[in-house]
């Protein structure tokens, strides 16, 4: 049977802190990584506030300073972001009202690589964005 986004997200993942070995994905060598899971960044982005949006760059450097790193790994929370979004997706096409699913909008344009991936319209996303703003 498939996993669903729901089933990556509530993953038993743990966290961890990597000093790299090789400069990789812009971090240089002997740099501290932060490797998050898919909660972190789902948390992350349901504490982003109604009318407020952040950008990809700035959920790793927050994250990354919270958990006393250099940098927070981009190719694994470009993942985890992506899991969070699809399961709030999957959540509203099951039903869930918007105001409470994981607010990915609040993060993601439609020009973001990670909206290509998602089963829903890009410009859906530019509309909530919108919305929100007033």
């Amino acid at each position: 049977m498939k996993k669903t986004a729901k089933d990556h997200l509530n993953a038993n993942k743990q966290e961890k802190l990597v000093v790299l070995e090789n400069d990789f994905a812009g971090v240089k060598r002997g740099q501290t990584l932060f490797v998050g899971t898919p909660q972190i960044v789902d948390k992350y982005i349901k504490k982003i506030p109604y009318g407020e949006q952040r950008t990809i760059i700035r959920l790793r450097n927050e994250l990354a300073r919270k958990w006393k790193a250099d940098a927070m790994c981009p190719v694994s929370t470009s993942i985890f972001i992506r899991i969070a979004a699809q399961a709030a997706i999957d959540e509203m096409e099951a039903g869930k009202s918007i105001d409470k699913v994981t607010p990915f909008w609040r993060l993601l344009t439609s020009e973001d690589k990670i909206a290509k991936k998602l089963t829903i319209d890009k410009s859906w996303i530019d509309k909530q964005r919108n919305s929100e703003q007033g």
